[in-house]
């Protein structure tokens, strides 16, 4: 085969134990905008223009297991591309909120000049933002 079958991520769907904390994050957090819901399920849809995140409520999200990245096979992390000028305000805002734990602040990825940083977001998910050297 000579060229790629797929053309790029269309959405990423996560496993919550709170849903209306996770959309509150992605929406006042990261300025993501609700695109869509389906109440009974339940899920929304939220998109920052390039990629959509769809949200589930876990059944019980208070007995739901979370994530441990060394013995569940699953989603290690979702990464995020941000405006490199952007990654140091935005670490700031992240740090400054209750619901988020920062794992690392933004350093050099793999020693060259785009920097990253990883955080965990309301629901347990490792957010990772990635602002590219331009």
């Amino acid at each position: 085969m000579s060229h790629p079958r797929t053309q790029g991520v269309h959405h990423a769907g996560l496993t919550v134990p709170d849903l209306a904390a996770s959309q509150a994050f992605f929406q006042q957090a990261l300025g993501f905008e609700a695109v869509g819901e389906v109440p009974d399920y339940p899920a929304v849809f939220l998109s920052d223009g390039q990629v959509m995140i769809t949200l589930w409520q876990a059944e019980n999200g208070a007995d739901a297991t979370p994530f441990d990245r060394k013995r569940v096979i699953g989603l290690h992390h979702l990464a995020l591309q941000v405006d490199a000028a952007d990654l140091d305000a935005l670490h700031g805002e992240l740090q400054a909120r209750e619901d988020v734990s920062v794992e690392f602040t933004p350093e050099s990825l793999g020693g060259g000049a785009t920097r990253h940083m990883m955080c965990t977001i309301p629901g347990g998910i490792r957010l990772e933002l990635i602002g590219p050297a331009s």
